[in-house]
């Protein structure tokens, strides 16, 4: 990743945090060619560091924003939403 390509993916993390609810969608579709792995990342790195900070709203959001586009990408795996049965535990008499 070029040292332009990061302040472009912190450009855009920058407004996503300052642009109103619910207009997450819209920034990201007008940037498409910033979605990519590189973006998920960054977010990543970015929401940690919040975190670190006590900014624990600002790295929900984030955490929450990187991995909705890493599943729209592929890089979230799918778990299956399946019950696991619990084996019957045998009574001890």
């Amino acid at each position: 990743m070029t040292e332009q390509r990061e302040q472009l993916y912190f450009n855009l993390i920058d407004e996503l945090l300052k642009c109103p609810n619910g207009q997450e969608p819209e920034i990201l579709e007008s940037k498409p060619e910033l979605i990519d792995s590189g973006l998920v990342q960054t977010m990543l790195q970015v929401a940690t560091m919040f975190a670190h900070e006590g900014n624990q709203d600002g790295a929900q959001f984030l955490f929450f924003v990187a991995r909705e586009l890493a599943k729209e990408l592929g890089l979230y795996p799918e778990v299956p939403n399946t019950e696991v049965a619990n084996p019957e535990v045998a009574n001890k008499e």
